[in-house]
């Protein structure tokens, strides 16, 4: 249920909610009669009165109970599959990104921006521009990084090889493999979800505290919460799954 029914809801109770009573002040005060049912008091003065107020307090209770039950429905009805099919459904996400990494020795966090591309059935083209321009590919072999000569393998157990792996589940919504390493908890709905992760691992659990992930129908935010006290922020902008591989891309994800 969007949470704009669940607004409506909650007005249409209010609405029909009685007003308050005003008390009637010192003894021997006395309220004129057309103010009984300005006050809200003139329910109170005869048996009829009384029962409609009660019907319309018990209609009250009802509507805000309807209200409640649709509200969990609805936080209920966005699971975690239904975010990997969401993730998965593109078969190339182009897109552009720009990442901040606050330190706390520094007032200022550090700045790069770049390019991506991300095919689902070959991986992550990480294409860094600026501060400096480096290309990075992320698949399933592990981390590549081209030079002069062509793509080279980095070694599998880097902690940027981790990260980059981490960025490719996420993007490409392998919930299954972030379930290994993280206990997930998701909220919102297909439109606005966020996804907490906490690391379950020893190891994991030396770098993260947490991992928080916003998005739409594709990843918008990463967030990574270091236990240093550092922190990373990446954002997607820009991205868009109507364009296909152009040759170059292809011929990347073949080296």
């Amino acid at each position: 249920m969007p949470l704009s029914s669940l607004v409506d809801r909650y007005s249409v109770a209010r609405e029909l909610a009685p007003a308050p009573a005003r008390s009637a002040g010192k003894s021997g005060d006395s309220i004129p009669p057309g103010e009984h049912h300005r006050l809200g008091l003139g329910a109170l003065r005869t048996p009829v009165r009384a029962s409609s107020l009660a019907t319309r307090c018990g209609y009250r209770v009802v509507v805000m109970l309807v209200a409640l039950l649709g509200f969990s429905s609805w936080a209920q009805a966005f699971d975690l599959q239904q975010l990997s099919d969401q993730l998965a459904k593109p078969e190339v996400i182009h897109g552009s990104f720009i990442q901040e990494k606050h330190l706390r020795a520094l007032p200022q966090p550090l700045t790069s921006t770049g390019t991506f591309v991300l095919a689902r059935d070959h991986g992550l083209l990480w294409l860094l521009k600026t501060p400096l321009q480096q290309d990075y590919r992320i698949d399933t072999q592990g981390i590549a990084r081209r030079d002069g000569s062509g793509w080279q393998r980095l070694p599998g157990k880097s902690a940027g090889a981790e990260q980059n792996r981490l960025f490719l589940a996420v993007l490409q919504g392998d919930s299954s493999g972030l379930q290994r390493d993280f206990e997930l908890s998701l909220t919102g709905d297909p439109q606005h979800w966020k996804l907490t992760l906490i690391p379950r691992s020893m190891l994991l659990k030396q770098v993260f505290n947490q991992i928080n992930i916003d998005g739409g129908e594709l990843v918008q935010r990463i967030e990574l919460l270091e236990t240093q006290g550092d922190s990373t922020v990446l954002r997607m902008q820009d991205s868009t799954r109507h364009q296909p591989l152009s040759d170059a891309e292809h011929h990347d994800f073949a080296k």
